[in-house]
């Protein structure tokens, strides 16, 4: 558990330091021609990211599972992030083109990354415990984005003399923050592969026949997806409401920096506080979710999500901003625990990668649509404001979707199939 957990510890990094608190950031204000130009620049790129992780994560997810390979699929993928990401250090002010082609493949090599790894989740946790065990790793991720921003704010950014010698001209100490997070995702992912076992290794098969029961494994499981009644019903509304998510993530801080002049030293410290109340919230609710389950936990997030969310919406001052935020960021984090859980309740023995690929799939197939949204709201009237309160339709909808979810049925049809929730 410890090791699959520090994965989420390694991999924090990147969403708190490049997705939302710095480099997207950095881009609007200092790579791109201006801040709205920035803004819709920044949302096709996480559109693309989100069409990409969609059409190829179901696939890779049941070509993992059928070919015993599932951890060296998560060190490829982990690899070209981190590969990926230290590049993006060379992407100077003017380079839009250069700075968003990189964040792309780090982005989606991120995303699938995800599809691997949780597909352990069901394997590292003890029967009854993984909703807090999915708790517990999300919240040992936002400390590590916590630590991670801290040491980019305190030898990156806020010096005048940055740490190791790195020159502030054509501010190549804030590029830096993108190798601190290669450099962070690459050591701390190593307990993960040392420590955690793949029982699925050692049953690999010859690559054509991979491919070829691959794509019949696939189509199988969208003719018998009725059969799995619960899961396609967390999966149509993890579809909505997780758009709303990836929004908050991506334009949170830009919304932050271009309407109320936080500055990015001011974005930095809101996003260590928020990732302090989404890491509490993650334990918390990760105990909760054990107690009165997945789905119910879940409703809660939403409710708490669109509070906060229309708090931000409607704020006038940065000490408004920052507590909207912050009553919103002890939601985030059980959100997405309790998702994962609750799939992994779900979940067949023998298909864990493959669901976890259509989870995955739920999270990116009309992920476009909320940065599309945003970004054609916020161009059309030229006001961010505007484009952030389309998160609340996502979460409204997808919380009234989620409604359908039985989960004791859920749970009983993978244990008649072989589950071990």
């Amino acid at each position: 558990m410890w090791g699959w957990s520090l994965y989420d510890f390694a991999n924090s990094a990147y969403t708190t330091l490049i997705v939302t608190f710095i480099y997207a950031v950095f881009f609007t204000q200092q790579i791109a021609e201006d801040v709205v130009t920035g803004t819709a620049q920044w949302a096709n790129a996480v559109t693309v990211t989100g069409i990409v992780v969609a059409l190829s994560s179901p696939v890779l997810g049941a070509l993992a599972d059928g070919s015993g390979r599932r951890k060296a699929f998560l060190a490829a993928s982990t690899l070209v992030c981190v590969a990926g990401v230290g590049l993006m250090y060379f992407a100077e002010p003017g380079q839009v083109l250069l700075a968003l082609s990189l964040f792309v493949v780090s982005n989606v090599a991120f995303e699938l990354s995800g599809v691997f790894y949780n597909s352990y989740l069901p394997e590292v946790a003890p029967p009854g415990r993984i909703g807090r065990v999915s708790g517990y790793g999300w919240a040992l991720g936002y400390l590590g984005g916590l630590l991670a921003m801290v040491l980019a704010l305190v030898a990156l950014i806020q010096p005048e003399s940055p740490w190791f010698g790195i020159p502030t001209d054509r501010l190549q100490n804030v590029r830096a923050a993108t190798v601190l997070v290669a450099l962070w995702f690459g050591l701390f992912s190593i307990p993960m592969f040392l420590w955690v076992h793949d029982p699925g290794e050692g049953t690999r098969r010859p690559g054509a026949s991979v491919v070829r029961d691959t794509l019949r494994q696939l189509a199988a499981t969208f003719r018998e997806i009725r059969r799995y009644r619960n899961i396609a019903w967390l999966l149509v509304a993890r579809l909505v409401y997780n758009d709303g998510l990836v929004t908050i993530f991506a334009f949170g801080p830009i919304y932050a920096a271009g309407t109320f002049d936080f500055s990015l030293e001011e974005v930095m410290v809101w996003g260590l506080a928020l990732n302090v109340t989404a890491g509490l919230g993650s334990v918390a609710m990760g105990i909760l979710d054990d107690r009165i389950g997945g789905r119910r936990t879940i409703l809660i997030s939403i409710a708490g999500l669109i509070a906060g969310s229309l708090a931000a919406v409607l704020a006038t001052s940065k000490g408004a901003l920052w507590v909207a935020g912050l009553a919103a960021g002890l939601f985030v984090g059980p959100n997405q625990a309790a998702s994962r859980s609750l799939l992994g309740r779900f979940v067949p023995k023998g298909k864990e990668t493959e669901f976890f690929g259509f989870f995955a799939f739920s999270g990116k197939a009309t992920a476009f649509m909320g940065p599309l949204l945003l970004g054609v709201v916020t161009a059309l009237f030229q006001s961010q404001r505007l484009g952030m309160a389309t998160i609340l339709l996502f979460f409204t909808v997808g919380g009234l979707l989620l409604v359908r979810v039985n989960e004791a049925e859920g749970i009983a049809v993978a244990r008649e199939r072989g589950g071990t929730a």
